[in-house]
């Protein structure tokens, strides 16, 4: 474990290294940002081609409003940190698609799909927002890039890896291929380890908090999720078990507080025509530095 540990460390120093906003976490990147996104893109617009829309015109446009307003209040958040340029490259897109799973998932550069089976558990706008904030989250904290970086790693190895990035087209290519694997999964990426799962709570509950939408309102959507009746035994899955989950989010729930009352102060206001309290650069709340 410490050989493996050195090895992760040393490829990192050598190959490449980002941190993900906000959480400072340090996360192995071998694949430039044009690379995923004009990928992701391809293999988007197929799935996208040959998914059933909803037509359900007044959800849909939910889905679209409240996705609107995380994404618009993440660029502003990045904007008055000077972090933006992160974000180049994105173009935020949102849909619903009629489909009974009870699921929503993300592509790199901002395209994101809720699937109708989800709307009963999210119940209402605010609900919705604890959904599409995490989707948002993992868009943002570049996951597609560290997945596909992971598994360059294990499918190459340290020795192969100087080679394999000197042609990192036909690589990425390749790999992006068994990442995505759209057409074989309805859309759905191969799933994100518990780490990164964890981490698009976390940011999740912050981003909502940015965009008006009480972060509190995440308990009991997962409690809600929990009682779906197809959990998974933790260790059989990578995404953290229920309990672990709303547990983490408890205590994850006091900085995006911080970050929603900064904003918008102490009401728990969530109407969308509501104002923000403040954007200043020099806001001293320690929650706007990384």
């Amino acid at each position: 474990m410490k050989k493996l540990v050195l090895l992760c460390l040393t490829l990192i120093g050598i190959y490449g290294c980002s941190s993900v906003p906000i959480t400072g976490r340090q996360q192995l990147n071998l694949v430039s940002d044009q690379e995923v996104l004009s990928l992701s893109l391809q293999e988007y617009n197929d799935y996208i081609k040959t998914a059933k829309k909803s037509t359900d015109a007044s959800a849909t446009a939910l889905v679209n409003t409240v996705g609107r307003k995380i994404a618009d209040a993440v660029e502003a958040y990045y904007k008055v940190v000077g972090m933006e340029s992160l974000l180049s490259g994105y173009s935020w897109e949102f849909n619903l698609i009629d489909d009974p799973q009870v699921n929503a998932f993300c592509m790199p550069g901002g395209k994101i799909v809720v699937y109708t089976g989800i709307l009963p558990i999210t119940q209402n706008e605010t609900g919705l927002a604890v959904v599409l904030g995490h989707e948002v989250a993992h868009a943002v904290a570049k996951h597609a890039n560290e997945r596909m970086s992971q598994q360059m790693l294990a499918q190459y190895g340290a020795a192969g890896l100087d080679a394999i990035l000197s042609k990192s087209s036909s690589s990425v290519q390749s790999i992006g291929q068994s990442v995505y694997g759209l057409g074989a999964q309805y859309g759905v990426m191969l799933p994100f380890n518990r780490k990164q799962e964890t981490e698009a709570d976390r940011l999740g509950l912050i981003f909502m908090g940015i965009a008006g939408y009480s972060p509190e309102a995440a308990v009991p959507f997962w409690e809600r999720m929990s009682q779906q009746g197809s959990a998974v035994p933790e260790f059989m899955s990578t995404h953290p078990s229920d309990n672990t989950r709303i547990s983490n989010i408890k205590k994850a729930l006091p900085e995006a507080m911080e970050y929603y009352n900064s904003v918008w102060g102490n009401s728990n206001n969530t109407n969308t025509t509501t104002q923000p309290k403040s954007t200043n650069t020099n806001n001293t709340n320690s929650q706007w530095h990384f």
